[in-house]
């Protein structure tokens, strides 16, 4: 994954007791106040740790477990940025569209490490985000998500809809090459599978 991930400062040691996704989004949530703010579309770093729970026979990180605090890391993000408010008052939330990994190093047992997290720029539908998962001054996984908005009960949001709610600018920043190519194969698949779907309700 050729994108480039910049400085990434010195990760410092804050663990949290809890092994499960469920209990890390609860630890999350319960300490957010106690977190710096963060900017809407970051950079945010997540500091967790290795627990039992999160390895495998090989005595390694399993590979879906970086998913899922994937997800801890976007909810620290926009907890801190205080935009859950702001989305829950527009009735919209995000999910995940599409994502991508690429694991370089192994996380073992008990280390201490953080998930960077930004949004890196958005097209009209999506908004796109990195996370590289650093342990000391090393980046160990890369991953980008493609995200989308939607309304309570009626449909997809615009990204210029999510971005009125949220208060920012709607000129996205020049997206990474790696970035762009695949969120173009990414618009190129949804429509493709959307044709398909026509295709069929009308055939």
């Amino acid at each position: 994954m050729p994108f480039d991930i910049g400085y990434v400062p010195r990760v410092a040691p804050l663990g949290e007791p809890f092994v499960s996704l469920f209990f890390r989004l609860l630890f999350t949530v319960l300490t957010a106040r106690f977190r710096a703010r963060a900017n809407v579309l970051g950079p945010c770093r997540t500091r967790l740790r290795v627990w039992p729970g999160d390895i495998d026979p090989l005595l390694h990180v399993n590979n879906g477990v970086y998913l899922s605090m994937l997800d801890v890391a976007r909810v620290d993000l926009f907890l801190r940025a205080r935009a859950f408010g702001l989305l829950r008052a527009g009735r919209l939330y995000p999910v995940v569209a599409a994502q991508t990994i690429r694991y370089r190093r192994s996380l073992r047992l008990f280390e201490r490490f953080a998930i960077e997290t930004r949004i890196v720029g958005w097209d009209d539908n999506a908004f796109l985000l990195t996370h590289h998962f650093v342990r000391r001054d090393e980046v160990v996984a890369e991953a980008v998500v493609r995200w989308r908005f939607l309304k309570r009960g009626s449909g997809k949001a615009t990204s210029a809809e999510v971005l009125e709610v949220l208060g920012v600018s709607n000129v996205s920043p020049a997206l990474p090459p790696f970035v762009a190519a695949w969120n173009e194969q990414q618009r190129v698949r949804s429509a493709s599978d959307q044709g398909s779907g026509s295709s069929k309700a009308t055939a």
